[in-house]
Parts: C-alpha cells; sequence; structure tokens
C-alpha cells in the first residue's frame, strides 16, 4: 500500500474529499511529546478528546465513532508512542485525522500517525523486548517486559491497514482505523462551532493547525516576533531539506497562499539545474497541481538579481485554453482558481547563491510593501539556515569518510569464537574518538583490540591512525601482549614529543606568541588481547587493559568477574612495564570489552556502571548468542537514560562456540 498521504507527501485519488466536507476545515488534530515515559499517556488523553470534541459538534462521520472504535484508536495510539519513546527517545509527532473518500459507497476511516526524529532506529516486533507494552501501562511508568513482543502484532490486528513511512530525519508510522456506519451528512459542519468544539485538543496540543492571515499584524512587535520564531526553528535543522520545509510552513498561510523553494545544487556548477525542494500550498488538493505547473517552466531569475524582492509571472496561464480545441491541450486547473501576484527572492549566504524562494498571493494585484519587505528578511534567514546545513553535511561526510578510513572495512573471524560489534559514534559530523580492530597474526593467532582516544575530531583522528597500524605491525611482529602495549606507549610519547618540539618552532616564528591551535595530549585507554585457539575447544586469551573499563567474563551459570586488572593509560608515563592476564573461554563463555561510552553513560547523577550496573546486565544474557548479548547491552545503555548517548558507544563480544 501507498504511504498515507501526508502535507509533504500529498497523495490525490478519485474521488477523495478532505476530512469532515470536500468545503469544510480541514479535520486533524496535532500535537508533539517529549520521549519520555508520560508520552503514551498524554497521547491517550489527547486521542479521546480529539474524538469526544469532534462527536459533540457534529463533525460527518462521528456518527460512526462507536465506543470500539474510540478503545481501538487509543490502544493503537498507545503502542505506536510507546514504541517511539522506548526505541527512539525523541520527541514525538502524533497526528490524527478523519479521511473521507466518496464514491459508489463512500467511506471513512481515522488515520493515526506517529513520527519520531531518529529514522536509525528500527520498529521492531519479532523479538522479545522490543515492542511496546499493552494499553492499561500505569501512567509515568515503562511497560512490563514481559508484555513486551505484541505491540505490532495488536497494531496490525486492530487496524484495516499500517506501514512505515521514512523520511530524511523522520520515521512515521501510520494506522488507519475504517469508520463503523458511516454515512455522508447533509450539510458540512459550522466551521465556527469546529474551531470552538477542538479547544480540549488545542490544550493538549499547543501548536496550532492553521495560522489565520492578518496583513494587520506585522507592526513594529509582529514583525520580530515572526522572525524570531522562525530564526529558532531554522537553526534548529541539519538538513537542507528540512530547512525548506520548516520554510515552507512558516510562510504559508501567515503570509502566502503558497510558496515553492528552489535550491542549487552544491558543486554542480553555474549551469546546473536547480532542484525543486519544495512545494507548499494552504490547500492540500492544490500542492500537486502547483508542483506541476512550476516544474513544467521552472523558475530562472537573472544572474544579477539581488536578495530583494522581483515581481514574476505566476505559474499559471490567465486564461485557460479554449476548450474543444484539438491543437491545443487544456492545461491542468490551477490551484486556487484565482488570479494573483507572486514574488521571487534569491536565497544567498556569504555572497553565494543557494536557491529561490517564491511566493504568491491569490485575488490580489500585488503582495503588500510591508509583506514582501517581511519575507526578504526571512529569506535573509533561511540563507544562513540553509548554508549552516550545508556545511554540517560536508562536514558529516568528511567524517564519515575519514572514520571508514580509521577503522577496518572487515574484521578477522577466529575460529571457534563468535564475535559482536556495536560502534555508534555521539556526533555523525565529528570522527569518534573509539576504535576496534579483529586480525590474524602468524603462528595460529588471532588479536583483538578495543581503544579510545581522548576527545574527538581530527586530534583523535590523528591518534587512531598512528595507534592501529602500529598495533598490527608489532603484533605481526611476534612481540607479547604485554610487550606490544610497551613498545606502543613509547610510541605515543616519542610522537607527542616530535609535536610538542613543533609546536615550539611554530611558537618562535610566531615572536614568542602563543599559538592555540587546539591540539590534545595524544594518549588513548587500550583493551589489548591475543587469542589462541585450544585443541579440546575454546580458546586461551590474553589481555591488557591500559586505562580501560575491565573486559567482564560471563560463565554459562551466569556468573560475571573482571578479566583483567587495571593499569595506566598509553601515552602518559615512559617508564611502564604492561602485564598481562592469561585466561581461558571455555565453549558457552562470552568476554564483554566496552568503552567508557557504556560504563559512563550518564542519567542525571547515576552512571551505567554503579553498582555494577553493566556486570548485571551482563548476568542476564547468560545462554545468548553474541549479537544478542550484543544487541541487549546496547539496548540497555539507550534505554538507561531520555536522551540519545552524548559520548561514543562501542562494545565488543567474543563468544567460545
Amino acid at each position: 500500500m501507498a504511504p498515507i498521504p501526508l502535507q509533504r507527501d500529498t497523495v490525490q485519488r478519485p474521488g477523495t474529499t478532505r476530512a469532515g466536507h470536500a468545503h469544510g476545515p480541514r479535520l486533524a488534530s496535532r500535537t508533539s511529546l517529549p520521549g519520555i515515559p508520560l508520552a503514551p499517556s498524554a497521547a491517550r488523553r489527547f486521542v479521546r478528546a480529539a474524538l469526544a470534541e469532534w462527536t459533540g459538534i457534529g463533525v460527518p462521520a462521528a456518527v460512526g465513532f462507536s465506543d470500539r472504535l474510540a478503545d481501538d484508536a487509543v490502544t493503537v495510539t498507545n503502542e505506536l508512542v510507546t514504541n517511539a519513546v522506548v526505541h527512539a527517545g525523541t520527541t514525538v509527532d502524533l497526528v490524527l485525522r478523519l479521511e473521507e473518500e466518496g464514491g459508489d459507497e463512500p467511506s471513512a476511516a481515522l488515520v493515526l500517525e506517529v513520527t519520531d526524529h531518529h529514522p536509525a532506529r528500527p520498529v521492531s516486533g519479532d523479538e522479545p523486548g522490543a515492542d511496546p507494552g499493552p494499553a492499561g501501562a500505569h501512567p509515568g511508568e515503562l511497560p512490563d517486559p514481559a508484555e513486551y513482543g505484541r505491540g505490532l502484532q495488536l497494531v496490525a490486528t486492530l487496524a484495516d491497514s499500517w506501514g512505515i513511512t521514512y523520511r530524511t530525519g523522520l520515521k512515521t508510522v501510520w494506522a488507519r482505523l475504517p469508520v463503523d456506519d458511516w454515512s455522508a451528512p447533509p450539510a458540512p459542519p459550522d466551521g465556527e462551532a469546529l474551531r470552538r468544539g477542538l479547544r480540549a485538543a488545542e490544550i493538549l496540543a499547543p501548536a496550532a493547525r492553521r495560522t489565520e492571515r492578518d496583513d494587520a499584524v506585522w507592526d513594529s512587535r509582529g514583525a520580530p516576533a515572526f522572525l524570531a520564531e522562525a530564526s529558532d526553528l531554522l537553526a534548529g535543522q541539519l538538513d537542507e531539506d528540512l530547512v525548506a520545509a520548516i520554510a515552507g510552513q512558516l510562510l504559508v498561510p501567515r503570509l502566502a497562499d503558497w510558496c515553492a523553494i528552489w535550491l542549487e545544487t552544491e558543486g554542480a556548477g553555474p549551469a546546473a539545474e536547480p532542484r525543486l525542494a519544495r512545494v507548499w500550498h494552504s490547500e492540500e488538493t492544490g500542492t500537486e497541481p502547483l508542483r506541476a505547473a512550476l516544474e513544467r517552466e521552472p523558475l530562472r531569475l537573472p544572474a544579477g538579481v539581488g536578495p530583494g524582492p522581483v515581481s514574476v509571472p505566476v505559474p499559471w496561464p490567465a486564461h485557460p485554453a479554449e476548450e474543444g480545441r484539438e491543437d491545443t491541450p487544456a492545461p491542468p486547473p490551477h490551484p486556487g482558481g484565482r488570479d494573483g501576484a507572486a514574488l521571487a527572492f534569491r536565497i544567498t549566504a556569504g555572497g553565494r547563491a543557494l536557491g529561490t524562494v517564491l511566493v504568491g498571493r491569490e485575488g490580489v494585484a500585488q503582495v503588500p510593501e510591508a509583506v514582501a519587505s517581511l519575507i526578504e528578511d526571512f529569506v535573509r534567514r533561511l540563507g544562513l539556515a540553509v548554508g549552516a546545513a550545508r556545511a554540517y553535511t560536508r562536514q558529516a561526510t568528511i567524517s564519515r569518510i575519514l572514520q571508514r578510513g580509521l577503522l577496518p572495512s572487515k574484521v578477522a573471524e577466529i575460529p571457534g569464537v563468535t564475535s559482536a560489534l556495536v560502534y555508534e559514534p555521539s556526533d555523525d559530523g565529528v570522527v569518534g574518538g573509539d576504535f576496534y580492530d579483529i586480525f590474524a597474526c602468524p603462528g595460529d593467532r588471532w588479536c583483538f583490540v578495543l581503544g579510545d582516544v581522548q576527545g574527538s575530531g581530527p586530534e583523535a583522528a590523528v591518534v587512531t591512525g598512528l595507534a592501529r597500524p602500529w598495533l598490527r605491525l608489532l603484533s605481526r611482529e611476534g612481540f607479547g601482549v604485554g610487550e606490544v602495549l610497551d613498545r606502543l606507549n613509547r610510541l605515543l610519547l616519542d610522537d607527542a614529543m616530535e609535536a610538542a618540539e613543533a609546536a615550539a618552532l611554530m611558537v618562535a616564528a610566531a615572536g614568542g606568541q602563543q599559538l592555540h591551535d587546539g591540539t590534545q595530549s595524544r594518549f588513548l585507554s587500550l583493551l589489548y588481547g591475543e587469542v589462541v585457539p585450544l585443541p579440546d575447544g575454546g580458546v586461551r586469551c590474553t589481555v591488557v587493559s591500559a586505562g580501560h573499563p575491565l573486559p567482564l567474563l560471563l560463565r554459562p551459570d551466569g556468573s560475571v568477574r573482571p578479566a583483567a586488572d587495571p593499569q595506566v593509560l598509553l601515552g602518559v608515563v615512559e617508564d611502564v612495564a604492561y602485564e598481562s592476564q592469561i585466561f581461558d573461554l571455555a565453549p558457552g563463555d562470552t568476554l564483554l570489552c566496552v568503552t567508557d561510552g557504556v560504563t559512563e553513560r550518564r542519567s542525571g547523577p547515576l552512571m551505567f556502571d554503579d553498582g555494577d550496573g553493566l556486570a548485571r546486565v551482563l548476568a542476564g544474557c547468560a545462554g545468548l548468542p553474541a549479537e544478542a548479548t550484543a544487541e541487549r547491552i546496547r539496548r540497555a545503555v539507550h534505554e538507561f537514560a531520555e536522551q540519545p548517548p552524548d559520548d561514543d558507544v562501542a562494545l565488543l563480544v567474543l563468544h567460545a562456540d
């Protein structure tokens, strides 16, 4: 089935009218909820309030709002919101709307949409602990884990259809519930009564559903308030398409009846065609005809046009082609059915053209001068937001490319051992400080590494780029585990000394003035180990933990103990002799290695490993394979706090088969 039609993803279907009535107000209620355990209960109250208000004011199709339908809608909402809170951990956007369809057999349906802002987190419903709990969960509490695993099955049972729609930075799970005993009403609902009736839902959803335009408000107070709101919303986005989407919603219908935004393709040259990134119309049914008209004749402004308004023709003909003439095809109906005025604005930032904004009003000869000036100020802020989003995208792309070069493209498979890795940088736009490796060495040996460089960004990349190749070289030269770290420690200190000498020369060249280049000390914590298969099954492990969270050894009976002793960080002290610990990993045993992004994950004043928290979670993984153990630890780390981790998360699991 195609995605549920949204304002940002409109789908026109024959015989479809907007919810409520073909000429009435669009019937939809929406709210945003924080990603906390209280969100599901607030969502349940919101849905019941909206349905009750719609019923009380005689909304079309409300006659079919049976108690069973209301209960089903509340149950589905609870499951989807809980799923988003537990697994995505972000702000949750909830939309409830009524869709009516005409035709030979008119029908109606309630459409529920729950959107989170972490599309990388999959909607899971197969494994235990993956799905939300029952609809009756007590407010303020997460669902009982014993009830997990039924959420999406319940949604599929209650809904006529459901699915998932992915967009840049967003993931929407939607469900469609048919309305019982629906019949078309003789007249549309009273618009004023509708606005009054939704007051209870407005209280739960403070964001306005539709903003009425009043040019008189753009005085000395109204315009600055609008621009301040726009700056806050635009500056918080790091994706240029989301910036364009928000810009469209801010302009329409406050300042215009419709708008379109083109963005220049970065690095494509002046001859490249701009991309139509966003089309927005105050009437949802007008979006697609407007898009078709704009795609037929793309807007092109002369090269010398500045950031000010440029009057342009509306993107549809003033007089439709005469009917009956075979040689002149009739154009599609234009959105508003009226002529109007249109203005174009160049989007610029730092002296570079980034795109174009086209806005229009219907039924007027020109856009008021005060409104045109306000839009010009708005477009300047839009240019800054698009420029910032592009700068972040470039940085994130460089970071990902650099990260791929610093990490192994493939880790070795150890005979008799199953391994699982989790690696999640905290910031997509900055190179992380954590790194890992598993590689084979001569003499039937395999080595594994989990390291954490101080800081992040270029300095961390320098240390990672030195440490990982040095480790492979020293390991393959046949040095013992402790000797490898002894030599790596001296290499890091030598490199730090050379860096300090180079900095001193730069200071001298600058006339003795201190240069603040943001460099950091080059030291790291490291867990390094060697694995040798045993003839009777299992492997022999030799490990060293240099300033790193200690590895934990899990036995099949659920007992957990540290598998190494703490020792000093690498790159700090010169005269250090690292000592290794040896133990056997018997079949069924599991070795867990983590970075401090796991152990020091914070929730208020508490850390994840307080009171041996990591060991307790690991003890519950007895009998699980490596992949399941890694996933359970990863999920526990994310669920420990409401906010996403603010440090890199890396963990390595070795399970003896």
